[in-house]
């Protein structure tokens, strides 16, 4: 499938990639409108300018009704009545036996009128899922292409909508619905202060046939920054620098959010919810592997499915997402591992064959400044 932005980033000469069944720009080698391009150079943009990104391929799926915000709280793990109209929340959607089917975005724009922004891999199961289980009188629609997503994100961010006429003091978490000054003819942008990097940064959500006129006022304005037009491979850098989770990675079906140390987001007082039951037991248990984040000792580069050894050599676990860290200059991972391995422990990576030390840390690894 292709974004609304499919034949710009063609004409920009990025380099695209399958990504949950979508074309998008991994990044921009050639550079775009004068800009150096590359991860790299993305990734530095974001930590210390201004970065935007396509994320168009990320699921939408409205739920109305009366009742409907009551309706997906008792789907997910955090609890909806922390938020009320104009706010957004973190969530993990779980099957009965605690697996996590998606980690999500839930909008609220009143109490019968719910928008939910999943994963694009996984956005006709999660809507598949509420359709089956939403009850008389509430409507679940799939609308993945009715909205593109674009990312605006580093500490220039805000300065970047200032310039499109935009004014808004939203904290963190939270939306509004504007239109451009002198572009009326693009229509309501919903503009929520969130994002996947780290930093100070918005999600703009525009129309899907307007996206293209919204993302070129972007590339004009983030050129006074000093900004990049970013791939997600920078995102993904960015992500992994704050150790957030990535959907098949850090979470899945088969790794529960007690094992993805993500109880931060399951509101176990809640009356109940899908999966409750499973993992209120993994939890009383305790989990057979936990997710922690690992700095490389040497010049090792940890990568998804590698190894993670005691220091005797036996297997303890297994790298979920592994890089090298543009903002440190050195190899970093998150890893499944047995419980007992703590923050300040080592660990070795089997790298190809080859050894690698690394440290069990606190994650994320560079401070965030997303609030």
């Amino acid at each position: 499938m292709k974004s609304p932005l499919y034949e710009w980033h063609g004409a920009m000469d990025a380099k695209l990639a399958d990504f949950g069944g979508w074309d998008m720009p991994i990044e921009y080698p050639k550079g775009v409108a004068g800009f150096s391009g590359g991860t790299l150079a993305e990734h530095a943009a974001v930590r210390e300018r201004v970065g935007i990104f396509d994320v168009s391929h990320l699921g939408k799926i409205s739920v109305k009704g009366p009742g409907a915000k009551a309706f997906v709280n008792c789907m997910v793990t955090n609890d909806l009545n922390r938020i009320t109209s104009g706010q957004a929340q973190y969530n993990l959607f779980c099957n009965e036996l605690g697996g996590v089917v998606d980690d999500l975005i839930v909008y609220e724009f009143a109490d019968d009128d719910i928008f939910i922004i999943p994963n694009a891999s996984n956005c006709a199961q999660v809507a598949a899922d509420l359709i089956a289980n939403a009850p008389s009188g509430i409507a679940v629609k799939n609308i993945h292409q009715e909205y593109a997503v674009l990312a605006v994100q580093g500490p220039d961010s805000t300065n970047v909508l200032t310039d499109l006429g935009v004014n808004l003091n939203l904290d963190y978490m939270s939306f509004s619905k504007v239109i451009l000054p002198d572009h009326e003819s693009l229509g309501e942008i919903i503009i929520c202060r969130t994002g996947y990097s780290g930093e100070l940064g918005y999600e703009l959500l525009p129309t899907w046939d307007c996206a293209t006129e919204i993302w070129k006022l972007l590339v004009t304005k983030i050129a006074k920054y000093d900004g990049r037009v970013c791939g997600l491979g920078a995102r993904d850098t960015l992500r992994t620098e704050m150790g957030y989770p990535l959907h098949g990675h850090e979470l899945s079906i088969d790794i529960t959010p007690v094992q993805a140390s993500a109880n931060w987001a399951v509101v176990f007082a809640k009356d109940a919810f899908r999966g409750k039951a499973a993992l209120e037991a993994e939890k009383a248990i305790g989990p057979a592997r936990v997710l922690r984040a690992l700095k490389s000792n040497d010049r090792g580069i940890p990568r998804a499915g590698m190894p993670v050894l005691d220091s005797s050599g036996n297997a303890v676990g297994e790298v979920t997402s592994g890089t090298f860290s543009p903002t440190l200059k050195v190899g970093i991972a998150l890893a499944l591992v047995k419980p007992e391995f703590k923050i300040g422990d080592s660990v070795q990576i089997d790298i190809r064959g080859r050894t690698s030390s690394a440290a069990i840390v606190r994650a994320p690894f560079v401070e965030s400044r997303v609030r």
